[in-house]
């Protein structure tokens, strides 16, 4: 029973809720919201308040275009696209794991259409129902994925949704990609955070400028998992959002403060999550389904014999915490985050060295406008403190804006890396790293 409470306790207000007369809806195409105001007759009409129909809307960066808006509904669709040249420099083209064994490095020099996504989104019959569908391809893994979520919103304190998203744990699973400072996460965030799932959950405001989130998902990352290969237990997350001086941190809490804030923004959060994990694949001979963990010498924790050289992890609990802040004015920008990770109960095809792997780490990210609005550079550094390996990274790069928005850039990264724990042709690092990390790329969101 006690593995229900979680998911009683996001449909519970579902059942409980009575329905408001007023609800605000979000005009994509205009940047800004209207105000429905209807009686209880009107509830089951809402077509009668809600305006006349029209087609193809005026573009909005970053927002895309309202391709129409009618009495039953919305439609709007926006994209984001980015292409990328990544060169990896190691030192040495081989490294040893924590067993001493072996391992090879296969850097890459590439230029790649990296990511393609589309944004279908708008609401359906009533504004409170909202819907979105969207196509995700990675060219560089060969990943595509057509994936999305209904919403309904009962009122500012409760929102319930269901579908495919992040795992909130970490500041960069809650919405903000990829208005980051580069296009992809720098390496303890990757090292550390989980994955996308499907899932249900609940967003709201608790009291003014304090936001939680509460998700109950299958898995930590259900991409290349099919419902075969999943068991009965679920993993969930929470977060907590403080933005204490705005109330806002930017469009999606975006990295870097292009829209120049003339006050202080604040922000400041937490997040914790929990997932009982499988190997997803009972072949010990074959490749792990579930490759979303690592550890500290790069290796997948349900590879074959990755803990020991004569067992395999079949399954273990995954634990994460994470606390962040920061600030942004007048074009600068201050992220800090803080995470802690705890693998335990193991169960394997044989005995294993250890009992728990207790990892922790940090990342910072700063940066400015020396040229207002066009010109952005940007350092950062991580650290990892792992069970085998301390890794660490310091770089930096630099953001073009030659548009009047922040949607469409130029950026370029160069990082020193000293053993890579992350290990992802999705990201910029390559597993046992010790070298350096070049990239430049164009991106557009629509």
């Amino acid at each position: 029973m006690k593995r229900y409470v979680p998911l009683l306790f996001l449909l519970l207000p579902l059942l409980l809720h009575a329905q408001t007369d007023s609800v605000r809806v979000e005009r994509i195409f205009l940047g800004k919201d209207t105000v429905y105001v209807f009686n209880k007759a009107q509830r089951d009409s809402i077509r009668e308040i809600v305006g006349v129909a029209f087609t193809a809307g005026e573009l909005s960066p970053g927002k895309g275009f309202e391709l129409a808006h009618g009495k039953r509904g919305t439609v709007n669709f926006s994209f984001y696209a980015l292409i990328r040249y990544t060169d990896q420099e190691p030192e040495s083209l081989t490294y040893e794991d924590h067993l001493g064994r072996e391992r090879a490095i296969d850097p890459r020099r590439d230029i790649q259409w990296h990511r393609t996504y589309l944004y279908f989104n708008g609401w359906a019959f009533t504004p409170k129902l909202m819907w979105q569908v969207n196509s995700w391809a990675v060219l560089s893994t060969g990943q595509n994925a057509l994936i999305g979520s209904l919403t309904y919103r009962f009122d500012k304190h409760f929102n319930l949704s269901g579908g495919i998203n992040g795992l909130p744990s970490t500041r960069s699973m809650q919405g903000s990609h990829p208005l980051w400072q580069a296009n992809d996460r720098i390496m303890a965030d990757e090292y550390f955070r989980p994955g996308f799932s499907s899932g249900i959950w609940a967003t709201g405001e608790i009291v003014p400028k304090l936001l939680y989130t509460a998700m109950i998902t299958n898995n930590l990352s259900q991409l290349g998992v099919s419902a075969g290969q999943l068991d009965r237990t679920f993993a969930n997350g929470y977060s907590i959002l403080w933005m204490p001086t705005t109330g806002e941190f930017g469009p999606r809490g975006a990295y870097g403060d292009w829209e120049y804030h003339e006050k202080v923004a604040t922000r400041f959060g937490g997040g914790y999550g929990r997932s009982r994990e499988d190997r997803q694949n009972q072949d010990l001979s074959a490749t792990s389904g579930n490759t979303q963990i690592k550890i500290s010498d790069s290796q997948n924790l349900f590879d074959t014999n990755a803990l020991s050289d004569s067992a395999t992890v079949q399954q273990a609990m995954w634990q994460q915490f994470a606390v962040d802040g920061g600030f942004k004015y007048h074009g600068m920008f201050l992220h800090m985050e803080y995470f802690q990770r705890l693998l335990n109960q193991f169960e394997a095809s044989g005995p294993l060295p250890v009992t728990n792997i207790n990892e922790n780490g940090y990342m910072i990210q700063a940066s400015a406008f020396p040229w207002k609005k066009k010109v952005e550079l940007y350092a950062f550094n991580s650290y990892i403190n792992g069970k085998w390996n301390k890794s660490s990274e310091v770089g930096g790069g630099f953001n073009l804006y030659p548009f009047d928005s922040r949607y469409f850039r130029i950026n370029g990264l160069i990082s020193f890396v000293s053993k890579s724990p992350a290990n992802s042709v999705f990201g910029f690092y390559v597993g046992g790293l010790t070298g350096t990390i070049a990239s430049l790329s164009v991106s557009l969101i629509l």
